[in-house]
């Protein structure tokens, strides 16, 4: 049966005036420089460039000074204290150092694209037919540095999308709280790396059974000031902070719309981008509900599989995924537990659908094929365009297929409920192609997307147009189950 697709016309593009703050880094000489012109100025003087820069920047931001103040100490604590005399240094003076430390950054600048969908945690307040969401976007600025960003809106019971207006500020979370580590865990980790060997061995005897990365850095600082260090010393330290560092969590302020958060990347393992996550509503067996999101983490040279979770999309813990199965991208959890266990969908091998299984959320050790590149327009690669969504006839995943000239097209297969390592079906063809007017953009002839929804017997999918803008289509669902299964 033929699979009609409805596209709508709504366009979600890059909003160039998103901007945050960001630590503006110096040289050192620069720096000290910058800091002694100021701190030679006049009253008058620094009265008058501070008012300046307020009267130019305060409405782009919720609460500027505190960044100039946040930025002021990051510039100054790495300096003794012979170098300035900051001891009687008022606030107008250490606001406008801060200021010479402080840049905005355009977090949309590049490109706003590979959403994801997912239903809000909040369904009060609606008309029949409608649902409250959530979606996700991967922004992408200046330098190709990636984070994620939010919407939110309601589905019509016709199927329309109607976003809410995004907030006034855009800002990162305001608390970056260390993750505590279980000894035991850390030291499988560590070995899964190729990390556990004397020194770090030596390093962990020294910490609680459960420790934060503040107590971590306090031993390795210890350590480094007690010992010579020869080279693998060294590189086993820098690879402990490194692991050490990719835990972290985040809360946003409750005065902040959902539109005004976004996800940066805090940890060196994700400097370059955190790309691509794909959100699920997760259901475990005591009917307690929470959100997980997995991405990649990129650092310009490695990548590394992460996982977010959170309630209510103010508070969220970030962690990396572990186990010999944990290679490549394209994660995606399945909406609940199945026989007991969690269970991921992969592309271990860079080409082909895999299917894990696993008792823990984060160490995934066993993998299995399910499906490999069949049809001429996915022959490159295969892969899932986000979690599983669960339907009286099976698994329904959303796929994407790399085919001649790299074209990226959208198609779906079919998993059995109980057991989705076997495969039902799958559409012969993709059911969204390029059109001509999506075929230009950052990466040409692509359509891909990170999560769909099923509403009033419809599959919403919203989707990137050539990694550049995003749109969305809709698609009967018994429609396309029955293509799958050949009816």
């Amino acid at each position: 049966m033929r699979i009609t697709v409805k596209r709508h016309d709504k366009k979600i593009y890059p909003d160039l005036g998103r901007v945050i703050t960001r630590y503006f880094d110096h040289s050192d000489n620069k720096s000290v420089f910058l800091i002694n012109k100021i701190l030679g100025m006049s009253d008058e003087e620094v009265t008058s460039l501070l008012n300046q820069v307020l009267r130019e920047f305060a409405k782009r931001h919720r609460n500027i000074t505190k960044f100039f103040e946040q930025n002021y100490i990051k510039a100054v604590k790495k300096f003794s204290t012979t170098h300035f005399d900051l001891e009687k240094i008022d606030t107008s003076r250490m606001l406008l150092i801060g200021s010479y430390f402080t840049m905005e950054y355009s977090i949309e600048s590049a490109a706003l694209f590979n959403p994801s969908i997912v239903e809000h945690p909040d369904q009060s307040g609606l008309e029949s037919g409608q649902k409250r969401i959530i979606m996700s976007f991967r922004a992408t600025g200046e330098s190709h540095i990636s984070s994620i960003v939010f919407r939110s809106g309601i589905i019509d019971r016709d199927l329309n999308l109607l976003l809410d207006s995004p907030g006034n500020y855009v800002g990162e979370a305001e608390t970056i709280k260390d993750h505590v580590y279980d000894k035991k865990e850390f030291q499988l980790i560590l070995r899964e790396h190729e990390m556990l060997n004397e020194t770090s061995a030596m390093i962990l005897n020294h910490l609680e059974d459960f420790f934060v990365y503040t107590e971590l850095k306090d031993i390795i600082n210890k350590y480094r000031d007690t010992f010579k260090l020869n080279p693998h010393e060294r590189n086993t330290i820098r690879q402990l902070m490194w692991l050490a560092k990719s835990h972290y969590e985040l809360e946003f302020s409750h005065d902040t719309d959902i539109s005004e958060r976004v996800i940066f990347p805090v940890s060196g393992t994700e400097s370059n981008g955190i790309e691509d996550a794909r959100f699920v509503r997760f259901t475990d067996d005591n009917g307690e509900v929470t959100y997980y999101a997995t991405y990649t983490a990129f650092d310009g040279f490695t990548i590394l599989p992460k996982l977010l979770e959170t309630k209510d999309f103010y508070r969220f813990k970030n962690l990396p995924l572990h186990g010999e199965c944990v290679r490549d991208k394209n994660f995606a959890l399945f909406p609940e537990k199945i026989n007991g266990k969690y269970a991921m969908l992969s592309r271990l091998d860079g080409m082909s659908h895999y299917i894990m299984f696993s008792d823990t959320l984060t160490m995934w050790e066993n993998m299995q094929l399910i499906k490999e590149p069949q049809y001429s327009w996915e022959l490159v690669q295969i892969g899932n365009c986000g979690s599983p969504i669960k339907t009286g006839d099976g698994w329904l995943v959303i796929t994407h297929g790399v085919g001649q000239m790299r074209k990226y097209c959208i198609g779906a297969m079919l998993l059995d409920l109980e057991d989705p390592s076997k495969v039902i079906g799958c559409t012969k063809e993709p059911f969204i192609v390029p059109i001509e007017e999506e075929r230009e953009g950052y990466v040409p002839n692509v359509v891909y997307t990170c999560g769909a929804i099923e509403h009033n017997g419809s599959l919403v999918i919203p989707y990137a147009v050539s990694d550049y803008a995003s749109s969305y289509a809709c698609v009967d669902l018994d429609l396309l189950i029955a293509n799958i299964m050949g009816v």
